[in-house]
Order: structure tokens, then sequence, then C-alpha cells
């Protein structure tokens, strides 16, 4: 009796995996995040705050920056209103797992696209590019990343500098922090000799501070795309704001932003 129950417990089981994978109720399919959305009236951006001119915090605590601006573009495309977003920040080295698990929508944040990441997440059309460059000191003998043997250089964790300054440059320390901020202090008080990102985040420093400079090399381009959660349920979403882009840049509104914030 007790093998028949054991039988019977097994075929109930296969039958209701049947069931759900061949006639897929509708109660029980995931919904489409970009009809959720709409229903909701907002979307959820994950963005760096601590990437100027990006993302970052003005002094009444609003998210300010290039990926805010272009964030808000979208909600009035979406939604009909730049106001239409609720800003979560993110940090490279949680901004996939934000995405992936649903606690935002989208994330907008200086983020490259990678055969890698593609495995993981999916991506828009690029909306930007940067090239990998190097931060020093203004009287740094560095002038080239052949100097940098021996040498003590920053990344922030989760970013593509860290895998491309293993590659780069072997035989450098390369040491990592959590965010800009700590990493360019550490420059400014020498405990490291350079520090490697994107040009467009690393110009910031520049532009605040005589006592850097950006080498004039660059030795990646990366293109920077917004990042969706896997599946079929954000195709709707990714389509939409993939026109969103293109209708972006064929009005020049990515020009108008890379001159407002990036001075370029």
């Amino acid at each position: 009796m007790r093998r028949l129950a054991i039988i019977l417990t097994a075929i109930f089981l296969m039958l209701v995996v049947i069931y759900f994978l061949v006639f897929k109720p509708e109660k029980y399919q995931e919904k489409d995040l970009y009809d959720s959305i709409l229903e909701r009236g907002v979307i959820k951006v994950g963005i760096n705050t601590d990437a100027k001119p990006f993302g970052f915090f003005d002094e009444h605590w609003n998210v300010q920056g290039y990926d805010a601006d272009l964030a808000r573009y979208i909600a009035q495309y979406i939604l009909k209103s730049p106001n239409a977003v609720e800003f979560h920040p993110v940090t490279p080295a949680n901004r996939m797992m934000k995405v992936s698990t649903g606690e935002v929508d989208i994330v907008i944040a200086t983020m490259t696209i990678t055969p890698q990441r593609l495995e993981i997440i999916d991506f828009s059309i690029p909306y930007d590019a940067a090239g990998l460059a190097m931060l020093v000191r203004s009287n740094s003998r560095i002038t080239s990343i052949a100097d940098l043997a021996g040498q003590n250089i920053g990344v922030v964790f989760g970013t593509t500098a860290e895998k491309n300054m293993l590659n780069l440059a072997p035989t450098a320390n390369i040491i990592g922090f959590r965010n800009y901020r700590t990493a360019y202090q550490a420059l400014k008080a020498g405990k490291i000799d350079a520090l490697t990102s994107d040009d467009t985040i690393l110009s910031r420093f520049v532009f605040e501070d005589k006592s850097v400079k950006l080498l004039p090399k660059r030795y990646t381009r990366e293109p920077y795309g917004i990042a969706f959660r896997k599946g079929k349920t954000t195709k709707k979403l990714r389509e939409n704001i993939n026109f969103a882009i293109k209708d972006m840049q064929n009005k020049n509104v990515m020009l108008r932003l890379r001159r407002k914030w990036l001075q370029i």
C-alpha cells in the first residue's frame, strides 16, 4: 500500500508539473514589466549616486546628473512625465543583483555592455561610450600604462576597469575600493599612484581639483547601456526604451546631455 501511495503521489506531482508547463495558467504567469510600470505610474531606476557627473546628490539631496536626466527623458516618453521616476542608489558591485531580483526596473549607471554581463542581464542599445583612462596626481611621473609596473593602482569593485587593468598592467598592484570618492581620496593621500576608470567619470575630479590630471591615452572603448532583468517579461520595456534612445539621439538630446554634464 505504501508503495502504491508513493507511485500515486509521484504521478500526481508529474501531472501538476505537466499542467503548468503545457497550459500555463494565466494567474501563474509572470506579469510583463512594461505593463506593470504603466499601471503603477512610476519607473524604478537604479542609479549610481557616487558617479558625478552621471549620478549624484545635489545640496538638496535630489538626484542629478547625465544618467538622472536620461531617466527623466525615458519617464517622459513612457509615462508622459519626467517626474515619474523613483531613484534607487546602486553601486557597481550590486547593480546587476538589484535589477535581476526586480528591486529596480532598470539600471542606468554608466554600465558597460560586455559579453559576460549579457549572459546574466539584458541591455538596451548603447546610449553613450567611454574609454578607460588614468587619473594621477599633477606632479606624478606616470605618463602611460607602461609606467605602472610595481605601482599601486586603484579600481572600483564591480567595474570593467578592475578586469581590464589585470590584463593591461599585470605587474601593477591592483587595489579595490567600494566607490569613486574613497578611491580618489586614496590617490590624493598618496596611498595609490593612479586611479583607473572611464574617462567620463574621472573627468569630474579634474574639473573640481587641479592637483590631479587625466592622462590623454584611452585604452578601451566601452559602450554604456541601460540594464534590464533577463527574460521575456522585460522585452516590451526594452523595445520601448530602445526606441526612446534612438529618438533622443535623432533629436540631439544626447548631445545636449554631454555638453551639459560632460562639457564635451
